[in-house]
């Protein structure tokens, strides 16, 4: 299924939306130069996801030296569980067994796919993967793509 979301130029980097098709609920983030898609269901405990804050992460080679990233992990606003918006790989609770995760890919006119790499080396990810979707975009349109996921570890 293909959902069309909004039009580029009416979703300014930063902004979020929350689309509804029947009983599913796709929160839709323009964050990084990106588009990435994330079911608004927290995997912990089925908290609304998509409505949850978002917060950059700092990285560091030392003293005095870190970098900031864009807003890329999200917080469900029930336990603060936080979730990697362009994997949807959670970073807490590394102990419990994992649970079936999701790939994601952008699309701005051609396809970026996520590398398995660690991207924060100084976090250890958790059980808990929030389910991506493909998003695309389209004659200046985002559009969301639920018919094709990756199945990952």
């Amino acid at each position: 299924m293909r959902i069309v979301v909004a039009k580029v130029s009416d979703f300014p980097p930063g902004q979020r939306r929350i689309v509804r098709v029947g009983k599913r609920s796709i929160g839709v983030f323009h964050v990084g130069g990106g588009f990435y898609a994330l079911n608004n269901y927290c995997p912990h405990q089925g908290g609304p996801l998509c409505l949850g804050r978002t917060a950059p992460t700092a990285t560091s080679g030392g003293p005095g030296d870190y970098v900031m990233t864009d807003d890329v992990f999200l917080a469900c606003p029930w336990h603060g569980w936080e979730y990697d918006i362009t994997t949807g790989q959670s970073y807490i609770n590394a102990a419990e067994p994992g649970v079936r995760s999701y790939g994601v890919s952008v699309k701005p006119g051609k396809t970026i796919d996520e590398d398995t790499e660690v991207r924060f080396p100084d976090r250890v990810p958790g059980p808990y993967v929030a389910e991506t979707y493909d998003v695309q975009i389209e004659d200046d349109y985002v559009v969301v793509d639920t018919s094709t996921k990756t199945i990952s570890r």
